[in-house]
C-alpha cells in the first residue's frame, strides 16, 4: 500500500512549468490575437505537464532543477528541433528532455493568427518536489 501511495505522489510531482511558458514567442511577423495565443499557450502547457518526466532516481535523491529549452515547431505542431539553452545542472534531469520532446509531439496547432511557417520559443521546465 505504501508503494502505491508513493507512486501516486510521484505522479503528482511530475512538473511545475513556469506560469510564463511561451511568454516570449521569439519570431512573430504579424500581430496575433491575444485570446488565441493565450488559449494555445494553456493547451501547450497542459501537453508538457501531462508528458513531463521526473526520474524516480531524482525524486529519491531529492534532486530538483530548472532548464530552458528553445524549440522550433511547425504549423502542424510538430517539434522540428530543440536546444537546451540552459541546463538544469543535473544530468539525470537533462537526460529526460529528448524523451519529453518526442512525447509532446505533436503539440496543439498554433493559432492561424500566428502567420510564421515555423515558430521558435523558449520553454522553462522545472523539476520540483512538492
Amino acid at each position: 500500500m505504501y508503494l502505491v501511495k508513493q507512486t501516486r505522489q510521484i505522479h503528482r510531482l511530475l512538473i511545475t512549468l513556469s506560469a510564463g511558458i511561451l511568454s516570449s514567442i521569439l519570431m512573430l511577423s504579424a500581430p496575433a490575437y491575444s485570446d488565441d495565443i493565450g488559449d494555445w499557450r494553456k493547451q501547450v502547457s497542459k501537453t508538457f505537464a501531462k508528458n513531463h518526466i521526473y526520474p524516480r532516481s531524482a525524486i529519491a535523491r531529492e534532486i530538483e532543477g530548472r532548464a530552458r529549452v528553445q524549440i522550433i515547431i511547425s504549423r502542424a505542431g510538430e517539434v522540428l528541433d530543440y536546444e537546451i539553452i540552459e541546463s538544469s545542472g543535473e544530468a539525470v534531469l537533462d537526460k529526460t528532455i529528448p524523451r519529453l520532446m518526442k512525447r509532446v509531439t505533436p503539440l496543439p496547432t498554433p493559432p492561424s493568427s500566428l502567420e510564421n511557417s515555423d515558430l521558435t520559443f523558449v520553454i522553462p521546465i522545472t523539476w520540483q518536489a512538492k
